[in-house]
């Protein structure tokens, strides 16, 4: 067995659902998939004097799920006053109209399409609830609407897709964007520097303790993937598909069409760059 210490990212052993912080509490969704890891992490986030939370990712459409995440709410005395998506895949954001029947909360995101009220997110909105706060970061390339939520009490961030608890992500070629994709990921890797975060909350897979491990991880392991995608061109694979087989060779053949989104989007960008 490997000691999650030496893994990327340090991650936290034991059930998922649960407090992660003082500020916290993941409930899982039951959608677990090869793409999905365990499940989606859904998010209730709350001081712990307050009686007001706010819940990033209701998750899929999944009734018992989304009435699972109110009484995990109301059981811990809070109740749920805000929502807010990370993104608009469906296994964050497909339950989120639901949920808003069942709590009567507003749904903010960036994607005007996703909200349900007046109010959206943009980058440096500052959002305060029954006396938390959350810093909206734009972390876009996964999608292009993705959103990274600083939690500075807790000295925490809330990446959505953007980092996962376990493995990497794919960029979602062609709403997903490498060289956006890059500086997300420089952009979070300065909040670990300069603003002390240490603890990502993911989207999927567990609690991360060591946040600036897991995003130079994820930089250096770009970084080599794109290398790999430059010199398999240069030797004569050509379209996508012949790029996945050749740098993807060790990974499991289900993961291939996710790949090969990403691997699109490596190949954009080095066109680009004018590498290829």
């Amino acid at each position: 067995m490997t000691d999650a210490s030496a893994l990327p990212g340090q991650p936290r052993g034991g059930a998922l659902s649960g407090p992660a912080t003082a500020r916290a509490v993941n409930v899982l969704a039951p959608n677990a998939s090869a793409m999905t890891l365990d499940g989606t992490n859904t998010w209730i986030v709350a001081e712990p004097d307050s009686d007001l939370a706010v819940v990033i990712d209701p998750g899929p459409l999944d009734d018992g799920h989304l009435r699972n995440v109110v009484d995990t709410a109301e059981k811990a005395g809070k109740r749920i006053a805000l929502t807010l998506l990370t993104h608009g895949h469906p296994d964050h954001a497909e339950g989120a109209a639901r949920f808003a029947e069942l709590t009567g909360t507003r749904v903010r995101a960036l994607d005007p399409a996703l909200r349900l009220g007046d109010e959206g997110l943009a980058a440096g909105d500052v959002v305060t609830v029954g006396g938390l706060e959350l810093r909206v970061v734009p972390t876009p390339g996964h999608t292009a609407d993705s959103l990274s939520f600083h939690l500075p009490a807790d000295r925490a961030v809330l990446t959505g897709d953007t980092v996962l608890g376990r493995g990497t992500t794919v960029v979602a070629h062609p709403d997903g964007r490498l060289g956006d994709y890059l500086d997300s990921l420089r952009r979070l890797r300065s909040l670990t520097v300069d603003d002390g975060v240490h603890t990502v909350l993911p989207g999927h897979g567990p609690v991360l303790e060591d946040a600036q491990g897991a995003v130079e991880f994820y930089l250096a392991h770009r970084a080599h993937r794109l290398a790999q995608v430059e010199t398999a061109v240069e030797d004569g694979h050509r379209t996508p598909a012949e790029v996945v087989a050749h740098v993807y060779a060790d990974v499991d053949r289900s993961l291939w069409p996710a790949a090969e989104l990403s691997v699109r989007a490596q190949l954009d960008y080095l066109s680009e760059h004018g590498l290829i």
